[in-house]
């Protein structure tokens, strides 16, 4: 099973965990002054490592070379939070190890050397630091990392040197949104050293009311340090998410309820649906289980795993082949309609 496709986070407001270490290769300069050789030699280096038979991890990768993937794959990929912009916007070699259920992939070739991400649905960040530290260890035992005794882990941006960690949560935060919060609580994290962004992180903008918040320093801090400090945040805001949900419920619960299922019958009867109106009103409906406005069960999928697929290089996916644009906005409603099936 995908992480992504896990019934039992469709009432929670933490969507999903993450945990990101970021590592160089002591035998390789950094990433902008390794020529296409070198870095090939890397790539080989860093997947002899996990493609071992030291530990049964092994058999659960897939390597994917990112230059010999279409685009098609690599834009599903970054879609599905495989991949991270920049690597998809990398020159030069560069590939994925993937594992099998796409919680774990490490991403090579990107601003470092190595990217190892974990990722694990719902509110379970200590299981994503604890499979991410397993493959960290994994590449140790053959691979010596660069690292400074003072500094920690060194890394092409000063901002990562130290434990090199970016952990991470989900949220999903419709009310505070809507009652315009989101800019105080930029302001607010960030003198706490954490940050608020969109829904694939650095420079993309929130859909769906979906934001990550993450720590943003990694030197001088542990591990445990920094993912104690990012859930103490993280409650503060789900604490101010479930009264605003409180108090609007009390007070504007038609309101609510009529948004709601205003979202619900359009996404029920559209023809035509562009991915940011999909977002909102999904949104809607997810608020609307977590409230219990609807009696029924969530969607099978699972309403952030819909998120996904309705996404352009998902739905072209799916489609087998490239859309037009008025294609693609008819399929997704096409889409969307064939699983939107509740009943009052």
């Amino acid at each position: 099973m995908k992480w992504y496709t896990a019934p039992e986070t469709e009432h929670t407001i933490i969507i999903s965990s993450r945990v990101r270490l970021a590592r160089n290769l002591s035998r390789y300069p950094f990433s902008s002054l390794l020529g296409e050789d070198g870095c090939r030699e890397m790539i080989r280096d860093i997947v002899a490592s996990i493609k071992n038979e030291r530990t049964p991890l092994s058999a659960l990768f897939e390597y994917i070379d990112l230059n010999s993937a279409s685009t098609l794959d690599i834009q599903s990929m970054l879609e599905r939070h495989i991949l991270s912009p920049l690597l998809v916007n990398s020159n030069g070699p560069r590939g994925v190890l993937l594992k099998d259920d796409e919680s774990v992939c490490v991403m090579i070739g990107e601003e470092d050397h190595i990217r190892i991400q974990s990722i694990f649905a719902g509110d379970d960040i200590d299981s994503a630091w604890d499979i991410a530290d397993k493959i960290d260890n994994i590449i140790e035992e053959t691979l010596e990392y660069a690292f400074d005794k003072d500094f920690g882990y060194l890394t092409s941006c000063p901002t990562n040197v130290g434990t090199g960690l970016r952990a991470s949560y989900m949220l999903h935060l419709p009310l505070l949104e809507r009652m315009g919060q989101i800019k105080n609580l930029i302001q607010t994290l960030g003198k706490f050293g954490m940050a608020i962004r969109g829904i694939f992180g650095e420079g993309s903008e929130s859909q769906g009311s979906i934001y990550q918040v993450s720590n943003q320093l990694t030197l001088g801090k542990s591990e445990q340090e920094i993912i104690s400090a990012l859930k103490n945040v993280t409650n503060q805001m789900i604490d101010a998410e479930n009264s605003m949900r409180e108090k609007l419920a009390q007070l504007q619960r038609s309101g609510i309820e009529d948004r709601v299922y205003r979202s619900y019958g359009i996404l029920s009867n559209c023809r035509r649906l562009g991915v940011s109106e999909a977002m909102g009103l999904l949104s809607d409906m997810r608020l609307g289980h977590a409230l219990g406005i609807f009696k029924n069960p969530p969607l099978s999928l699972g309403t952030y795993n819909i998120m996904m697929n309705i996404r352009p290089a998902s739905l072209q996916k799916e489609a087998g082949g490239e859309l037009s644009d008025e294609e693609e906005l008819i399929k997704r409603a096409e889409y969307v309609r064939s699983i939107i099936n509740l009943v009052e």
